[in-house]
């Protein structure tokens, strides 16, 4: 795409503008980048192969055929009707036989999974190798429950009079573990959004500016546009796409928690996600301009490795921050950026943060994005147009305009 002045649909010209053109530009390439496109659908179509397989899983029922004899029918037809209540994922089918010997007979054609016969105190389930937990555990109260019943018909009373006295509560103290580990999960997802984007754009951003670098462009487009625009552009383009990309994701996996047991889990985490918009949005800036500066420092494909390293590390720091941090330490960390970006939405998701602690972690973050921009931009402007072999931080900051 030509730098040239172009004119916007409210009419003013993008030379007024020249970093919104950039941004354009940088769209546009990763838009019609096969490698980026198949990346993305790739992605989206393994969460949702992931996220049908748990819906198909949890909708998925076992059907146990219990063989029975005349004197079991009446226990087999209990077991048949209240299984289903008890475990929702099992369902029993019926097998009259002759005998216990047929019975055993049908065990070993496969045409039944079990066979129920009476024993001295109660009834037995006869497998061939094994008899199914589920159903085992199911029929044990269901078989618990009717001897229950009859017992206190025989002593003339009720099983209600029986159980007086015999139920016992539960009182948590820290919330329901269930909707805890289902927000510490949701938060981990999260921090691994954030890594990926903040990864795998990064270097696209800082892989631009070494191309541009190394192919001379950058020379001709900094003669129509302020270095400062440049930078801003390249920004602004790669925050868009990181953040289309992830809400894509993010949508696609949230619509299908929605359809799976958890998905009733979901409103209590609405505030914590959209306190990770914020601070994804802020934290992704903030760490762009460290990769178009390690692209500016690079003058080949191949220094960038040695210049991207260091951010690198600092991303996997961040990242495991958000497993192996825990206590005082996570509460300090979460003001910290850039381990706030995953961090404080972490503790908003988990209930551990009161109201005002993200707007302060949010406010520190901005100001060290409004510091590193600032800081950026200089070594950026300073080491773009050096292209003989790499440039070190300080190099680039004593070097005169």
């Amino acid at each position: 795409m030509s730098i040239d002045a172009r004119t916007t649909e409210t009419g003013r010209s993008t030379t007024e503008r020249p970093w919104l053109l950039i941004a354009r530009r940088e769209v546009l390439v990763r838009l019609t980048d096969k490698a980026f496109l198949v990346g993305t659908l790739i992605t989206v179509l393994l969460i949702v192969g992931f996220l049908g397989f748990q819906i198909w899983s949890e909708e998925r029922t076992d059907t146990h055929t219990i063989a029975t004899t005349a004197e079991a029918r009446a226990t087999a037809e209990l077991l048949q009707e209240r299984v289903p209540d008890i475990d929702e994922e099992s369902r029993v089918e019926l097998l009259d036989v002759d005998s216990d010997a047929a019975g055993v007979r049908a065990l070993e054609e496969e045409d039944a999974d079990v066979l129920l016969r009476p024993a001295d105190d109660g009834w037995t389930l006869v497998g061939t190798e094994e008899v199914n937990d589920n159903l085992q555990r199911a029929a044990e109260t269901v078989v618990r429950e009717a001897a229950l019943a009859a017992n206190a018909e025989a002593a003339g009373t009720s099983v209600a009079e029986l159980q007086r006295g015999s139920v016992l509560g539960t009182e948590l103290l820290e919330g329901d573990a269930e909707q805890q580990g289902f927000a510490r999960a949701m938060g981990l997802v999260l921090a691994f959004l954030f890594y990926m984007a903040a990864l795998g754009f990064g270097y696209m951003l800082s892989g631009s500016v070494v191309e541009e670098k190394a192919n001379r462009v950058v020379e001709i487009i900094t003669t129509k546009i302020p270095v400062r625009q440049l930078l801003i552009g390249k920004i602004a383009g790669n925050t868009m796409l990181a953040i289309a990309q992830t809400a894509l994701i993010v949508g696609i996996g949230l619509v299908g928690i929605s359809f799976t047991q958890y998905g009733e889990l979901l409103p209590a985490l609405s505030e914590g996600i959209g306190w990770f918009v914020a601070f994804f949005l802020v934290g992704f800036c903030f760490i762009a301009c460290w990769w178009a500066v390690a692209g500016a420092l690079a003058s080949r494909a191949e220094d960038l490795q040695a210049t991207a390293t260091p951010l690198s590390f600092l991303m996997m720091a961040v990242f495991f921050g958000a497993f192996l941090l825990d206590g005082t330490a996570l509460t300090v960390a979460s003001y910290v950026p850039p381990f706030s970006c995953v961090l404080m939405p972490i503790r908003l998701l988990g209930g551990d943060a009161a109201w005002w602690e993200p707007v302060i972690a949010l406010g520190v973050l901005l100001a060290a994005m409004a510091a590193t921009v600032v800081f950026a931009e200089r070594i950026y402007r300073r080491a773009l147009l050096q292209t003989q072999g790499r440039v070190t931080l300080r190099q680039a900051w004593r070097t005169a305009d």
